[in-house]
């Protein structure tokens, strides 16, 4: 009996001195997608927050390859430390595990929550052409016109696919789905007419809405945008409950310190809610989040039942 209490106080001791000592070295913080892209945005500007409080940089490592399950299988396999982070996505986190049929990691296994960072809302924009003013003429539309209507997304498998076929399994509607390789390509298509929709975020998007090319429908997250409060949600127009985002966290190897996950949480959060996160993320539509490792792993648990649902149903497969 002494030697467990033994055993239980070293274990307690080694933990405080942990919290105290942590960290002494520059932290790594993986963002599993090449750079420029939203997931970048967030892991820089984040960082550069939590370095103040931290005391030590935080370097961002862009490492992208396989849908982020690159970058995952490494994180997964660092030693659990706090100095290897990743940048938890709804695609790695809540999406691939149900598009591919083997991953070289566990997403509930193999990775512990910190904190839910940011929250980015998909926007349903339509062609300058189609006679839709809102997502309810164009589920009309639709459904007079069964597989005549076509939606472009950057890539099978890509959140602009779920997206719309999260859509298509909410409202009944028939749309026929053509992927490209990016973002960019597919716009180039959707804006000059040979495809008729899309959902994105609303950066790529917005332009185009501006020059009249693109038409908004609806919002796909659970609020109304600052940017365009005009345009009702998809469940304002008749689809409770239906919610599709870009979400970003911060995640790290299982069997990370709960001590060293809990300073990284304080830290996440107050950099979350600093004007200045604040203000850099409001250019894009971004809401900044910093939950704690509880909501956040909860919020997983969440989506990866809405998306394992939408995967299975259209029976999409990754690439």
């Amino acid at each position: 009996m002494k030697r467990v209490w033994f055993l239980s106080g070293l274990f307690i001791f080694s933990q405080v001195v942990t919290a105290q000592t942590f960290p002494a070295k520059p932290i790594r913080l993986v963002v599993p997608f090449a750079p420029g892209g939203s997931s970048s945005i967030v892991a820089r500007t984040i960082a550069a927050e939590m370095e103040k409080g931290l005391g030590q940089p935080i370097v961002v490592d862009n490492k992208s390859g396989g849908g982020g399950n690159v970058a995952m299988q490494e994180v997964a396999h660092a030693d659990p430390d706090g100095y290897t982070l990743i940048i938890g996505h709804i695609g790695s986190l809540a999406m691939n595990p149900y598009m591919y049929d083997k991953l070289p990691y566990d997403v509930d296994r193999d990775f512990v929550s910190i904190s839910l960072l940011a929250i980015v809302p998909a926007i349903f924009v339509v062609h300058e052409s189609v006679p839709a003013k809102d997502l309810r003429e164009f589920i009309a539309l639709a459904m007079k016109q069964p597989g005549k209507l076509f939606y472009g997304s950057a890539g099978n498998g890509s959140a602009g696919h779920l997206a719309m076929e999260y859509l298509k399994q909410a409202t009944g509607i028939d749309i026929q789905h053509v992927p490209y390789k990016g973002t960019g390509p597919n716009i180039i298509d959707l804006v000059a007419g040979r495809t008729q929709a899309a959902s994105a975020g609303t950066p790529p998007l917005m332009p185009h809405v501006k020059s009249g090319k693109l038409r908004i429908i609806a919002v796909g997250g659970a609020k109304r945008l600052h940017s365009i409060p005009d345009v009702q949600t998809v469940a304002e127009q008749g689809y409770p409950g239906f919610e599709t985002s870009q979400w970003y966290g911060l995640n790290a190897p299982a069997k990370t310190p709960e001590s060293v996950i809990q300073r990284l949480a304080m830290e996440a959060g107050k950099a979350a809610r600093s004007p200045k996160v604040a203000e850099r993320f409001a250019a894009d539509d971004a809401e900044a989040v910093g939950s704690t490792p509880a909501e956040y792993a909860a919020f997983i648990k969440k989506e990866q039942a809405r998306w394992s649902k939408v995967v299975r149903t259209a029976r999409i497969k990754a690439d």
